[in-house]
């Protein structure tokens, strides 16, 4: 039978209640998501032969529901994880949180009490994981999902640039031609790939699979997109932690910049520091050839410019960026007509203001395209700025609004005040 999501979604949400008083709301997922890894994992694979992931002796959710009410609850946690993690290669990343923090959990009989109710709420038995999947519908990933947007909605602007908005990539995915991708040895980047959300939902368009790839600068941040990947069924994908401009590790054999057939990227926005760790002027991958350097306090058009050197011959892709990468001038001016002059972007999508966690200032997607980019014309415009819905605080795209825009811009349809094709050379 298959879990509700509602049933799910609110013992989620009561263990973060157990949580709160001695941490700041975005340390919550690094206990609760690790807790519902491991209750995943222990449903799905416990006592399965040759399975995905191997749950040893002493590693698995039963070890930890038998140490309820014991005084050494948070130590016992913590080692049955590390032999969890130690058994299927995910050292560093399903371990970073301490279920012996007295700072975070209380002292003595405090700790005790907070991890056992937070065990029981794991224990419910509508929580059991091992036949969730009803139809292809994937609970568990969705409650990730759910968590992971109420903690960025709480943990405030620095830590919500680890989610992309489930509606924003499904249009990413669908503009890129992800479902035209005919195997699975056909590859997709994402060079700050955050939680891994934008690299899962456009991965997911592809009939066949994709191989995944991601790199992302944040340690912790780099440990929730390999749990994501794994809950969502991509055990394989090569998530690495690292500084994508300055440290880029996917490379080729010969030391230049590995490239892929599909790559999206949601970046922090106008990055201050982005080139730290980074010559700009002897870039070794020679990413700003051709281009111009970005300016020293604004990494916007940096990212979009590692991205245009990962891609294939014909490679596509998508970057989400704010609307001031459109008209700001000098430095980025020049790159601007570069690129244009290059045919590689094939259109522009505006997006409503504050979709994005973390920040309210309206952003667009730049669609790129290197397939017969020599020959393009124009450039396929979209304000889709107005249609959307408000959710709480934020900004939502509607059903009938991705559909729009993906319709439109994949049928390249002129509607007034909403479409056009703009010239490369002028009207």
């Amino acid at each position: 039978m298959a879990i509700k999501k509602s049933e799910l979604y609110s013992s989620l949400w009561k263990s973060c209640d157990e949580l709160r008083g001695g941490m700041d709301a975005s340390q919550y997922k690094d206990y609760v998501l690790v807790l519902l890894f491991v209750k995943y994992v222990s449903d799905k694979y416990a006592g399965v032969a040759d399975a995905l992931i191997e749950v040893p002796e002493g590693g698995g959710f039963q070890d930890i529901a038998a140490l309820k009410g014991k005084k050494n609850i948070g130590e016992g946690i913590n080692e049955i994880i590390t032999n969890l993690a130690k058994a299927n290669d995910l050292k560093g990343v399903i371990d970073v949180a301490d279920f012996n923090n007295a700072d975070k959990l209380g002292k003595g009989q405090e700790m005790q009490d907070r991890l056992s109710n937070l065990v029981r709420i794991f224990e419910n038995p509508a929580l059991n994981f091992s036949k969730n999947r009803a139809d292809g519908d994937d609970i568990l990933g969705d409650a990730y999902e759910y968590l992971m947007r109420n903690f960025a909605t709480q943990s405030g602007k620095s830590k919500g640039q680890f989610y992309t908005p489930a509606e924003v990539s499904r249009v990413i995915s669908k503009v890129i031609g992800v479902n035209l991708a005919q195997s699975q040895s056909q590859t997709i980047y994402d060079p700050t790939c955050g939680s891994g959300s934008l690299l899962i939902k456009a991965a997911d368009e592809a009939e066949q699979g994709l191989t995944i790839y991601g790199q992302e600068m944040d340690n912790a941040t780099r440990a929730l997109a390999r749990m994501n990947m794994i809950l969502h069924g991509h055990p394989t994908a090569e998530i690495w932690q690292g500084n994508t401009l300055s440290s880029p590790y996917f490379k080729d054999a010969d030391g230049s910049l590995k490239t892929f057939d599909f790559a999206v990227a949601n970046p922090p926005f106008s990055s201050k520091a982005w080139s730290n760790g980074l010559n700009p002027a002897k870039d070794e991958f020679q990413r700003f050839d051709g281009y111009g350097i970005p300016p020293a306090k604004n990494g916007d058009y940096a990212f979009l410019l590692h991205m245009v050197r990962s891609l294939k011959s014909n490679g596509k892709g998508a970057i989400i960026l704010p609307h001031g990468v459109l008209f700001r001038g000098n430095a980025e001016g020049e790159i601007r007509k570069n690129l244009i002059s290059k045919g590689i972007i094939k259109g522009i999508i505006g997006l409503p203001p504050n979709l994005f966690f973390g920040t309210g200032i309206p952003a667009c997607i730049i669609v790129l395209d290197k397939e017969d980019a020599e020959n393009r014309q124009g450039i396929f415009m979209v304000d889709a700025s107005k249609g959307f819905v408000k959710d709480g605080n934020k900004n939502r795209l509607r059903e009938q609004d991705i559909h729009k825009i993906v319709d439109v811009f994949n049928k390249q349809l002129e509607i007034p005040k909403y479409s056009r094709m703009v010239s490369i050379y002028g009207d």
